[in-house]
């Protein structure tokens, strides 16, 4: 097990009726808030009133921004910054999934700098200080409303990049599981995929003794994997809705990954896939995974034995490995098509033609296995 430190600042409140609370947490933060969203759901949804009436009898001041889509956009994070140095802004409340979270977690940065924020994602240096941020969740996928990181595309050049701070982890997070009743199924599955693929980045690795964290990995892949066959066949269940959206949390918060060498090379491919096609991030992992694995998995027999016996369920009694490692794959390409999502690029009609590009932006990639754009080429290939 590698040495670590972990440190999770983000008070989660979890549970029916929890957004009423949220006055009272921004208040804490600050006496002026940026209310932050994307489009107009959580207006028809009744939330948004919600929350205003939460925050004016907490007695909080605030300005708004909306207009946050998928793959959120570089240009509306420099219209946030630039409306939270006018207004003086002492904080920032994201209302909605991972790319408003993000949206607004790339605002506290460049609120509290005095150059474009994308030199930070360009540099990687840390920052010192930034706008607190509170979170009321709607779409349990990213994890970002307890995780130090996050993803901001920026338009020219069609380039995504994260940026890693535990300054950016969320002072709190309101989880309430009936917001999500309303999610359309594709929305659903896609962030079933993104929770998922957070645990299998931090599952795969060649690190020994990390049994705790190995089986706790494995514990919240299958119930991410039973629990989003009941989401989908019954969109209101709310206990299936809180076991997700309890996962979508514990996936990313870094809880799961601690002394463990994670791998991130399929988000890196995805990425870069998503930033030029702009598909759901969810849909772009449920392709690449599968393809990735099918090119690795040779050079790493006993962890994807491991996967296979105790997450996919493959009997192991005198199977050939080969066969039981590939069983594996085609039931989580299954379990992905139950789900409605692709596993193959040409199913939402991608060609090969930006197949080297992608790889080079990408460049070296992963720590299980060393990846290097041709590889990446390869996998781009298994995926279509």
């Amino acid at each position: 097990m590698n040495n670590f430190e972990y440190q999770n600042i983000t008070q989660i409140i979890f549970g029916r009726d929890s957004q009423k609370q949220v006055g009272e947490k921004v208040k804490a933060m600050g006496k002026k808030v940026l209310l932050h969203f994307g489009g107009q759901n959580i207006i028809k949804s009744g939330l948004y009133d919600n929350i205003i009436t939460s925050l004016q009898e907490s007695n909080v001041d605030f300005v708004e921004l909306g207009g946050v889509v998928p793959n959120p956009r570089l240009s509306l994070v420099r219209k946030g910054i630039e409306l939270c140095k006018a207004e003086n802004v002492d904080c920032i409340l994201a209302v909605g999934g991972g790319s408003v979270i993000d949206s607004a977690k790339a605002i506290s940065m460049g609120a509290c700098i005095d150059f474009d924020v994308w030199e930070l994602f360009c540099t990687q240096q840390p920052i010192s200080r930034c706008l607190p941020v509170g979170v009321v969740l709607t779409i349990p996928a990213a994890g970002s409303e307890s995780s130090d990181s996050l993803v901001i595309t920026k338009e020219e050049g069609q380039l995504k990049s994260a940026y890693h701070s535990n300054l950016v982890r969320p002072k709190f997070a309101v989880l309430n599981p009936e917001l999500t009743f309303t999610l359309p199924p594709y929305q659903t599955a896609c962030g079933i995929s993104d929770m998922l693929a957070h645990v299998m980045e931090r599952y795969f690795t060649d690190q020994l003794n990390v049994d705790i964290t190995g089986r706790m990995c494995e514990a919240v892949m299958r119930g991410i994997m039973d629990n989003g066959i009941k989401v989908m066949s019954n969109p209101t269940d709310y206990d299936s809705r809180a076991e997700l959206m309890w996962a979508g949390t514990v996936a990313h918060n870094g809880f799961i990954g601690v002394g463990r060498t994670e791998d991130w090379a399929s988000h890196g491919m995805e990425h870069e896939i998503s930033g030029i096609y702009d598909i759901a991030h969810g849909a772009g992992l449920s392709i690449i995974f599968p393809a990735w694995m099918k090119y690795v998995y040779k050079n790493h027999i006993p962890r994807f034995v491991r996967f296979a016996v105790r997450v996919m369920d493959v009997e192991s009694g005198g199977n050939d490995t080969d066969d039981l490692i590939q069983t594996a794959i085609h039931r989580l390409e299954q379990f992905y098509h139950s789900m409605g999502l692709p596993t193959r690029l040409s199913e939402i009609g991608i060609d090969d033609s930006h197949f080297q590009e992608m790889a080079n932006k990408c460049g070296n990639r992963g720590s299980l296995e060393k990846l290097t754009p041709k590889d990446i080429v390869e996998i781009y290939r298994l995926a279509l």
